[in-house]
């Protein structure tokens, strides 16, 4: 049973009319009628957010002088861009590290992954690795991939690890990386430039960025709460150009570009080009997302 207060029903036309009763300049009604079929009110509240007249006491309903409801859209049609294209970066970043891993741990036991004294300290502290089990050993039921089903019939189900590697999500897949014999993430992580410690808190940082695209979160002016662990000053130049808060989405776009060029995958020009494409908004410039003046001719995201 629903008990307290809930938001009455609004029509999209009644929704439109409310936010020019705050103050937003509509334009064609119609036309914002249609938008607000194609995204939900409340998911596009996030992208006029900036837009609400901020005060000591907090932000309030009423909008900026100016706000424009095809500014709103704009904001929320490059994110698209910007989602759509951070995930199709990460992608061959993750193929990589999950390769790679699989195949150093696999140096050491075809089943490494199911023996805890056979992995680093990490796996024998506390809850985490016994937790990481029982979630793999799930994957591994409700897998219907045709290498599983080759490997249950034939062996019982006992992947190797080269194998069991590709069940794992980023984040089951970071947690093996922690767990992982340090040598074996010296070896990964030497490959991307990056000591064992700074690819750990890469591969955190980047699995709630890789969540963020694949749930269709706002993501360019988002405050991410994983600070990167960075190499000092002059291991890596480009790098060192950057010049960003490394929380902000810019900086977390870098480490992507980063580990991209280092493993040579990926297409090099993916995310500056969508950068340019920030739409001209009044309230909301592109240092939102942490980008610093000139970043192009200071060679951010290697122009």
């Amino acid at each position: 049973m629903v008990t307290g207060d809930v938001k009455e029903y609004k029509t999209y036309a009644e929704q439109v009319a409310i936010l020019a009763s705050r103050g937003m300049e509509i334009g064609d009604v119609v036309r914002a009628e249609q938008a607000l079929r194609r995204v939900n009110y409340y998911r596009l509240s996030g992208y006029w957010y900036p837009f609400r007249v901020l005060t000591e006491s907090g932000r309030r309903d009423e909008f900026y002088d100016g706000t424009r409801f095809d500014d709103v859209v704009a904001l929320y049609e490059f994110d698209e861009r910007l989602r759509s294209a951070t995930f199709a970066a990460l992608t061959p970043v993750e193929l990589a590290v999950r390769a790679h891993l699989g195949h150093e741990l696999g140096r050491i036991d075809s089943t490494v992954h199911l023996d805890p004294t056979k992995l680093g300290p990490t796996a024998r502290k506390g809850p985490h690795y016994a937790n990481w089990l029982v979630r793999y050993e799930r994957e591994l039921r409700q897998s219907r991939e045709d290498f599983v089903a080759h490997h249950t019939k034939k062996y019982g189900g006992r992947l190797p690890v080269w194998a069991a590697v590709e069940l794992l999500d980023w984040g089951s897949l970071t947690y093996l990386y922690g767990f992982s014999p340090r040598p074996v993430q010296d070896a990964v992580a030497g490959e991307r430039g990056l000591s064992a410690p700074q690819l750990l808190s890469w591969l955190k940082a980047l699995n709630i960025i890789r969540n963020t695209c694949a749930h269709h979160g706002r993501l360019f002016n988002r405050v991410h709460t994983i600070t990167p662990k960075l190499p000092k000053v002059g291991v890596h130049p480009d790098l060192d150009a950057v010049g960003t808060d490394w929380t902000r989405t810019f900086g977390q776009l870098t480490l992507v570009q980063f580990l991209a060029d280092r493993l040579g995958v990926g297409r090099s020009k993916l995310l500056s080009s969508v950068l340019r494409s920030f739409p001209t908004v009044r309230f909301v410039p592109i240092s939102h997302m942490g980008v610093p003046e000139g970043w192009q001719e200071r060679g951010g995201l290697w122009t």
